[in-house]
């Protein structure tokens, strides 16, 4: 019989129902789930177990075991990865033969891998989207000494965050994590990430799917200013004039907009005035978040929290308004909750209301509202607005759904340049 050792965070067992002793290219068809995918040097596939979608990478044991370890070490340190499961090592099949290890991790739901943005009725501004988001995904890294070695697009999955993009690093192998960065470190890493972006770029021209006259090059290379504008926001001092002390929150409120938290922040003296310097090791976006969940129990990306954060606030102004008396800020999201959150959403078909989360469809939909309201010269009303979004919208876009019937792995995606 073949034999192995399996590690796994928490007390799934299921998956020891899995043929952990056969090669992973050739598990069965009927256990396998189809997901969105991109490009991977190594086999990859994924399988349901008791509820919960993994994705399974096959490399050697001791790639599989270094990467399971980096994948944790960010997750300790508030990056955005997909989350590590388990391992298994020291395969080996029934006619003995040794086999590769195997690397599972938790699917990202309603990720999708970069080239399938380009399908379908993508994001306006896609590429700067794109780049912006694997921008503060690369000072996230940089920040909490993670060299990535191999930054891609086809090494990143994205969600929608209210208009904009999130990142996640999906492919830690060829990463090293230090206590921190050199600057001739984050300079080579970047230099990296802007060769292998463009050869991608050049891969969606080639198959179609960006147009012929964009100038690849030159966009790749942007992602060097967007990170190094980002760095200096976050690493740098800030001198704060004798009797301006405001300014102190104004910059720490600018952070928390840009997505980050501060950890901690020292306060100098100076014949210059105030210099203000915060700590660069905290990087999780968060602040937003975490009072949406206090009052809405809604776990939701950053971005999404701070709009559904503002449409809160503008629905209890309007209360206020209204009752002439002070509104308790728990009575008002209860109240939105239900009647503005839900009842909106309530109003989408059920059939295509899973292809976004709660919290971007809903987003979505305001924004809708917003841009038929102004072209017509009045609000057009929540009822319309949520028709005219479903039919010219929601319809059309891709379903990031895991498809749960039986078949073989979803097509991956082929580069055409090498």
């Amino acid at each position: 019989m073949g034999s192995f050792r399996l590690t796994a965070l928490g007390s799934n067992t299921a998956v020891l129902e899995l043929p952990l002793t056969t090669p992973l290219a050739e598990w069965p068809d009927e256990i396998l789930v189809n997901v969105p995918r991109g490009m991977s040097r190594h086999v990859v596939r994924f399988v349901e177990v008791e509820g919960e979608v993994l994705a399974v990478k096959e490399a050697t044991d001791r790639y599989v075991l270094r990467e399971h370890g980096l994948l944790r070490g960010l997750a300790e340190r508030s990056v955005p990865v997909v989350e590590a499961f388990g391992t298994v090592v020291e395969r080996v099949d029934d006619a003995g033969e040794e086999l590769g290890g195997l690397l599972f991790t938790r699917h990202l739901q309603f990720s999708q891998p970069y080239r399938s943005l380009f399908t379908g009725r993508g994001l306006p501004e896609l590429r700067n989207r794109l780049l912006d988001a694997l921008a503060a995904l690369f000072v996230q890294l940089h920040l909490a000494g993670f060299y990535w070695g191999d930054c891609s697009l086809s090494n990143t999955l994205f969600r929608r965050d209210a208009g904009a993009l999130a990142a996640y690093l999906v492919d830690a192998e060829t990463g090293e994590l230090h206590t921190t960065l050199s600057n001739g470190q984050r300079r080579h890493d970047l230099d990296i990430a802007m060769e292998n972006i463009a050869g991608e770029m050049f891969d969606l021209q080639a198959a179609g799917l960006l147009d012929p006259r964009a100038d690849v090059i030159e966009q790749a290379q942007t992602l060097s200013v967007r990170y190094g504008g980002l760095w200096d926001e976050l690493t740098h001092d800030v001198v704060v004039p004798t009797g301006e002390n405001y300014r102190i929150n104004a910059q720490l409120r600018r952070l928390n907009k840009l997505g980050f938290d501060i950890g901690e922040m020292s306060v100098k003296t100076g014949p210059d005035g105030l210099r203000l310097h915060v700590d660069p090791q905290v990087v999780e976006p968060g602040h937003h978040q975490r009072r949406l969940f206090a009052l809405t129990g809604l776990r939701v990306q950053e971005n999404q929290a701070r709009a559904l954060l503002g449409d809160l606030a503008r629905f209890k102004a309007k209360w206020e308004s209204g009752s002439g008396v002070t509104v308790d800020d728990a009575d008002a999201a209860r109240r939105w909750m239900t009647e503005k959150f839900y009842g909106t959403l309530g109003l989408v078909p059920s059939d295509l209301r899973v292809k976004l989360p709660d919290a971007e469809l809903f987003h979505e939909i305001n924004e809708h509202r917003w841009l038929l309201s102004e072209a017509q010269g009045e609000d057009v009303g929540r009822s319309a607005a949520v028709r005219s979004y479903v039919d010219s919208v929601l319809k059309d876009l891709p379903d990031t759904r895991v498809d749960f019937s039986q078949g073989p792995p979803t097509q991956e995606f082929t580069p055409i340049f090498e």
